[in-house]
C-alpha cells in the first residue's frame, strides 16, 4: 500500500513500512518510476520514500531550480518522512549531484548513501580524454540548449538525446522541462560563475555502484579506490551502461540488500 503526501510542491510517494527510511532520488530525463523495481524489492523490510525533481512531470511547471532550491525541497521531504531520524539516500546521475549536496549540507540528517554512476566527477582528481570531454561536452550542451528553446523543438532535441543515451524512460514523458540543470551548470561554467557546490566528501557508509560500458566515467579512480578502501563501503562495477537499476535489476537488487543487511 502506497501513501500520497504533498511536500513543498512535491507529490512524496511512500511505500513500506520499515524502520529505515530510503529517500530516493532519480535524475535525468527520468521520473518516481526509475526505482520501481527497486521499491518491489525493499518495501518489505524499508519504507520506501520517492518524488518526481520539480519540472520532470508532464503537467509540472516549466521553471529554473536552483542548486539551493533543490536542496531546500530535498530537506523538506526529509524532514516530513523522517521522524527525525537520519534516513538513507539512494540517488541516481542529477539525482547524486543534488543528494550528495543535500548530505554535505546535513550530515546529520543522513544515516548512509547508495550512489549509482556519479562519484567525484568535475573534482580535480576526475581526468578525462579530450575524446570524451567533447562527448560529455556536446551531448550537455545539447541539452542546455533545448531547455533554452523549449517548445516542440525542445522537446524534440530532447527526446532524440534520451534515445541516443538508451535511457530507459517512457519517451512520451520526456520534454525539454527537465533540461534545466544542463543549462544552469553551463550557463554559470562558461561565464566563469561558481556552481556553489561543495566538495565530495562522504563520512557516511557508502555503496557506490557504477556502470563500465560506456563513453566515460562520471568518477575518478582515486575517488572509487578512496571510497572501497573504508570500512562499511562497498564499490561495484557493472557491465552496463548508465541506467544500472534498469539494465541489470536483479543484479543490482542483489547488491543493494546485502549491503543493506550487512
Amino acid at each position: 500500500m502506497s501513501n500520497i503526501i504533498k511536500v513543498d510542491d512535491l507529490d512524496v510517494i511512500i511505500e513500506g513500512s520499515g524502520e529505515e527510511t530510503i529517500v530516493m532520488i532519480h535524475g535525468w530525463p527520468d521520473t518516481y518510476r526509475l526505482w520501481d523495481k527497486q521499491v518491489e524489492v525493499l518495501k518489505d523490510k524499508y519504507r520506501c520514500v520517492r518524488f518526481t525533481l520539480p519540472g520532470y512531470e508532464l503537467d509540472s511547471n516549466r521553471g529554473m531550480y536552483s542548486l539551493e532550491e533543490i536542496i531546500s525541497k530535498i530537506n523538506s521531504v526529509v524532514d516530513a518522512v523522517s521522524d527525525g531520524q537520519p534516513v538513507t539516500l539512494l540517488l541516481h546521475d542529477w539525482g547524486c549531484f543534488f543528494g550528495y549536496q543535500f548530505y554535505l549540507r546535513n550530515e546529520i540528517k543522513v544515516n548512509r548513501i547508495i550512489g549509482v554512476d556519479i562519484g567525484d566527477a568535475g573534482s580535480i582528481e576526475h581526468e578525462l580524454s579530450l575524446k570524451v570531454k567533447l562527448f560529455m561536452f556536446s551531448y550537455q550542451m545539447w541539452l542546455a540548449l533545448a531547455w533554452k528553446l523549449g517548445g516542440s523543438l525542445g522537446d524534440a532535441m530532447t527526446r532524440k538525446m534520451a534515445k541516443m543515451l538508451k535511457a530507459p524512460g517512457d519517451q512520451k514523458l520526456i520534454t525539454s522541462s527537465m533540461t534545466y540543470s544542463y543549462y544552469w551548470k553551463w550557463s554559470k561554467t562558461l561565464t566563469g560563475k561558481p556552481l556553489g557546490n561543495l566538495p565530495l566528501v562522504v563520512n557516511c557508509p557508502l555503496l557506490f555502484m557504477y556502470g563500465e560500458n560506456k563513453p566515460g566515467m562520471f568518477h575518478s579512480k582515486e575517488w572509487e579506490h578512496k571510497m572501497a578502501c573504508i570500512p562499511g563501503n562497498k564499490v561495484v562495477p557493472f557491465n552496463t551502461r548508465h541506467w544500472i537499476m534498469a539494465e541489470e535489476p536483479e543484479e543490482f537488487n542483489r547488491v543493494m540488500l546485502e549491503w543493506l543487511e550487512h
